[in-house]
């Protein structure tokens, strides 16, 4: 990350102050005949953009763009880049900081009385709303209803008894999956609302007994260490009953399994004083502002729109997508689609932490993956040594990358 650069948001016939002190023109009036450059992720959008274009005369310049790593666009050529554009909310510190993200001034009222409080969390920072939040995406489990009942997967203990879980314990992106249990047992990733540098306390007795379970999964018959890919193709040949996943792999479970395909929120666990609710990382997806754009009107206008309850259900019927707006959420078709449903459910705050947003988090992956890995393998052989590397990752989590 470069230096941070703080955009201090104003109307849009104002201008744009910078904390370097230079001065940015942001004349929406003189751009209202301009058209407004969104990036988005799928073609589906393109009706949508000319229902909003038909409606409010705002011209919409569509592309079909890359979304996954938007800040690293915006920090390429801000000025060549999109108006509108979508982006995981995990994103938005580093947006914030190296000044690349417009503030929500127009549209917080409206966004905070119709999308989840999580979604409100996800789209804002420091107290000020940037994103206009479109859908939620968490992990949830998937079995085999044939070889498991609802009971059955209820905990850990007998989801693992009863059947074969295959999942990534010893690999890339175990902590994706596994960080969670932390907070599941009650610690803090960046404290309480994820935005404090030194707020993370795995070093704790709560971490302790986390690491150490973890450690136990080794010689846990119910547990099938295996990659992503080989997961889905040991639950489609019948050689795992359950798989922790997210919507991405719905439509190929869905095909392989057919009716015998089960979901589900997450499992209890227990670390070994009491059953609890085993957590997932929530994420919520975003459309956000370019700070540089001369249509800061049109581009928020836009942006809403795109986030509204009404395309949310559009998009949802079109691409599945889970939507984050609450009305939408609680609609017939949503709850009806067990994949939704479930999302939905561990979307709640006591099912899903909040993907933390600060820049911290870069040089937080890496470390906190090999700690995994390195507990289920047995490498940590002592308390002594579990301690010490909790401690080196609490340590590791207030670096900035470089």
């Amino acid at each position: 990350m470069g230096k941070a650069n703080k955009i201090v948001m104003m109307t849009a016939l104002a201008a744009t102050v910078t904390s370097a002190g230079i001065f940015v023109s942001n004349n929406s009036a003189s751009a209202d005949d301009k058209a407004v450059k969104l990036w988005v992720d799928n073609k589906a959008y393109k009706p949508i953009v000319k229902q909003f274009t038909k409606d409010t005369g705002i011209k919409v310049d569509f592309k079909i763009g890359q979304s996954a790593d938007a800040q690293a666009d915006l920090k390429k050529d801000p000025s060549a880049a999109a108006d509108v554009f979508m982006f995981p909310h995990d994103q938005l510190g580093q947006m914030v900081q190296a000044g690349l993200i417009y503030q929500n001034t127009k549209y917080e009222k409206s966004i905070k009385k119709d999308q989840t409080d999580s979604a409100v969390q996800g789209a804002s920072y420091k107290g000020k709303m940037y994103g206009y939040p479109y859908g939620v995406e968490t992990q949830v489990l998937y079995y085999n209803k044939e070889k498991l009942s609802a009971d059955d997967i209820k905990s850990w203990a007998s989801l693992t008894e009863k059947g074969k879980l295959t999942t990534n314990f010893a690999g890339d992106g175990a902590n994706y999956k596994y960080v969670p249990l932390f907070m599941s047992n009650g610690d803090y990733l960046y404290g309480e609302n994820g935005e404090k540098v030194k707020g993370t306390n795995f070093n704790n007795d709560k971490g302790m007994q986390v690491l150490k379970w973890i450690a136990q999964q080794k010689d846990n018959n119910g547990v099938i260490q295996s990659t992503d890919a080989a997961s889905l193709n040991k639950m489609s040949n019948g050689k795992a009953d359950a798989y922790l996943s997210g919507p991405w792999d719905k439509v190929t479970l869905k095909k392989e399994m057919g009716d015998k395909l089960g979901v589900a929120k997450y499992p209890t666990v227990n670390f070994g004083d009491g059953d609890k609710q085993m957590k997932t990382f929530l994420g919520v997806k975003l459309f956000g502002v370019n700070a540089q754009t001369d249509k800061a009107l049109n581009a928020m206008k836009l942006a809403n729109y795109l986030s509204s309850n009404k395309v949310q259900k559009q998009v949802f019927d079109k691409l599945g997508y889970v939507p984050s707006s609450k009305s939408v959420q609680a609609s017939g078709d949503v709850q009806k689609d067990d994949v939704a449903a479930a999302v939905t459910e561990m979307a709640k705050p006591e099912n899903s932490v909040i993907m933390p947003k600060l820049p911290q988090m870069v040089t937080f992956w890496g470390p906190s993956d090999a700690l995994i890995n390195d507990a289920y393998k047995g490498k940590l052989t002592s308390d002594t040594e579990m301690q010490s590397k909790l401690d080196k990752l609490v340590k590791q989590s207030t670096k900035s990358e470089k």
